[in-house]
């Protein structure tokens, strides 16, 4: 049994997670340092200020991939305008736009609010997708690879308060060996077309998909706050570390409140535990959040700086072949999703993240996994506020050369000129920026650091044992698990052993055994009581499901027909409910949802039991009435 609460919190807060830079150029380009991230999602306070910078932006492409023209040193030239959140690839009715490979910029003026002269202020990026770099008029003051984490940039002093600047933001979205998620670029002979390939199954959108903020902070401020819950009898412990930047003398105050905004425990000091008597606990599908709130005051007692964290109080572990939140058995249903919808692409909409929560409740899920990159931070709020659990996972999708037949299907993954060393530096980084970012979400019951690597091939063990390592040091308190791909069996897999759950993802019916459900039955039950047997821990499965046309109809029940997904999710349900170790069904997928242009794919993958603009295919109904019974039980 591995128990993953009651850990210390000095034990939680490793040295490693100082880890998230990105690289500062001051004045002199040539001139670098790092410097650590800040964590903390900006938020308006007594003693902070938030500035929203979406909207309509100057967009341009950048000239080639050796662009040496510096467009951030002048305004860009008049013409496209992108809004900002959205990727830029489905906007514009231009396929040069739309296949793109490369930088691209976009640019607008802000106004420094004259009010914030005694401040430090800062802009930060949600997203850039893959690489961002950040320049205030002809300084570049930041750089970040990574496409599904923030950056930012100190611009203090840069520009005064009360004073205009020209903000630009260069984006990239070429993707190679070394990058996470993977990828490859290749160079026509004949026209010297660029042509980026990747080996993962969902559209390369690029560009600014989520907000971009101007933010001012103290100098002495709160930079970042970990807090761990457990609970001791019928009370809730917070264990927590403030991290103050610039600190003194100032003295930080803990103050924790219901839902009622009654005082429920303080504590003082910048580490520590509060105990909330008669806790109400954090649980799935009926959340209760408690408001953190830290707090620094100076030697007169007037407060500096203050910040306020929801938080849940909720355990989580794995003991035996369950996976438990609160010490009760907890079955996971719900899906693999994406992040995805017609024109915005990638492009975070308050709207649909709305309307898709709805739809989780209507269809009685309980959770879904973040496939295949962490989702936008409002999203993970708003599963904290509405109880949705969520399984988070880092963009290490792709790390399969032959999964896609890219490569002609027969290509070593973990080799020097494929998933290497530098491969491997990145996806740590990856993993740090999550855990980093989404440390404190009471959603967040488990990290899945890949998604359908060749787990099974040579080289396997020793790219992901470090991995499994580092994920453990930064966060103690959360079973780990990656997602395993189907040629990867209990047979041939060489790192399942490394991780607390196995989370498979199969497609009996559809890539194997194809509109056949008798044998796909049979295979599918021969395989997951292999995983039983080979270890005593909970089985969830991660994806499963078939295309389908909504529309389409077969009274034989052929592929590609509603009838045939109704009927192979019933397959896969059966066999579920045989299996003793079984703690979760996520079908594959959500809704339908775009991919690279192909023979495989027409206009994206047809997975979804929703089609993309959400409207529901006949499955939706067969797994309400399934899952809505579950709940009852």
């Amino acid at each position: 049994m591995r128990i993953l609460v009651g850990l210390s919190l000095l034990s939680f807060i490793s040295p490693a997670f100082c880890g998230p830079t990105a690289k500062l150029h001051l004045r002199d380009e040539s001139t670098q340092i790092d410097q650590p991230l800040i964590k903390l999602k900006p938020q308006q306070s007594l003693s902070r200020e938030l500035v929203n910078l979406d909207g309509l932006w100057k967009f341009s492409l950048a000239s080639g991939p050796n662009d040496t023209a510096k467009p951030w040193t002048a305004p860009l030239p008049k013409g496209l305008e992108c809004p900002v959140p959205a990727s830029y690839n489905d906007i514009f009715v231009d396929r040069k736009i739309h296949d793109h490979v490369g930088w691209v910029y976009y640019q607008r003026d802000v106004i420094v609010p004259k009010g914030w002269s005694q401040e430090r202020y800062l802009v930060r990026a949600e997203s850039a997708t893959h690489e961002g770099r950040l320049y205030v008029n002809d300084h570049l003051l930041a750089e970040h690879v990574g496409g599904y984490t923030p950056f930012e940039a100190d611009i203090t002093d840069f520009v005064a308060a009360g004073e205009k600047f020209r903000l630009t933001i260069a984006v990239n979205n070429e993707l190679t060996h070394e990058t996470i998620p993977p990828g490859e670029i290749a160079v026509s002979n004949v026209t010297g077309k660029r042509k980026q390939t990747y080996h993962h199954d969902f559209y390369n959108y690029a560009g600014l998909a989520r907000s971009v903020w101007l933010y001012s902070v103290p100098h002495q401020h709160i930079q970042d706050i970990t807090v761990v819950t457990d609970v001791d009898g019928a009370d809730g412990l917070i264990k927590y570390a403030v991290k103050v930047a610039n600190a003194t003398n100032e003295q930080v105050r803990i103050a924790v409140f219901d839902e009622d905004g009654k005082l429920a425990a303080n504590a003082s000091g910048s580490e520590g535990t509060v105990r909330i008597d008669s806790v109400k606990l954090w649980q799935p599908g009926a959340a209760y959040l408690y408001q953190f709130q830290a707090s620094i005051v100076d030697s007169s007692g007037d407060l500096v700086d203050t910040y306020s964290l929801a938080t849940g109080v909720r355990t989580v572990k794995v003991s035996g072949n369950k996976f438990l939140i609160n010490d009760k058995p907890f079955y996971f249903t719900g899906f693999g999703k994406h992040e995805d919808t017609a024109v915005r692409g990638k492009g975070h909409d308050q709207a649909y993240m709305v309307h898709d929560f709805q739809l989780l409740n209507w269809i009685g899920a309980n959770s879904f996994r973040t496939s295949h990159y962490p989702y936008a931070e409002e999203v993970m709020d708003f599963a904290d506020r509405n109880g949705i659990v969520i399984i988070d996972e880092t963009p290490a999708v792709g790390l399969n050369i032959a999964l896609l037949g890219v490569s002609g299907g027969d290509s070593a993954t973990f080799t020097p000129d494929a998933i290497n060393n530098k491969t491997q530096a990145a996806h740590k980084q990856a993993i740090r920026e999550l855990i980093s970012r989404d440390k404190n979400h009471a959603s967040v019951v488990m990290w899945s650091i890949a998604n359908e690597p060749a787990s099974q091939e040579d080289g396997a063990r020793e790219y992901f044992q470090p991995l499994a390592k580092l994920t453990r040091e930064l966060d103690p308190s959360r079973p780990i698990t990656f997602a395993n791909v189907g040629m990867a069996t209990y047979k041939t897999d060489q790192i399942s052993d490394l991780f607390d759950v196995s989370c498979l993802n199969r497609y009996f019916g559809w890539y194997s055994e194809t509109g056949d459900l008798e044998e796909a039955e049979a295979a599918l039950e021969e395989e997951l009581r292999g995983w039983e047997k080979k270890f005593d821990r909970p089985i969830i499965m991660t994806e499963y499901g078939a295309d389908t046309i909504a529309g389409l109809h077969s009274v034989l029940g052929l592929p590609w027909s509603e009838e045939y997904q109704t009927q192979m999710l019933a397959m896969y349900h059966r066999v579920f409910d045989r299996i003793d170790s079984m703690s979760g069904e996520h079908v594959w997928a959500f809704a339908d949802f775009q991919t690279s242009v192909g023979t495989l794919r027409v206009d994206g993958n047809k997975k979804g039991v929703f089609t993309r603009d959400r409207k529901p295919k006949a499955a939706a109904h067969g797994l309400r009435d399934r899952w809505i019974k579950m709940t009852a039980e």
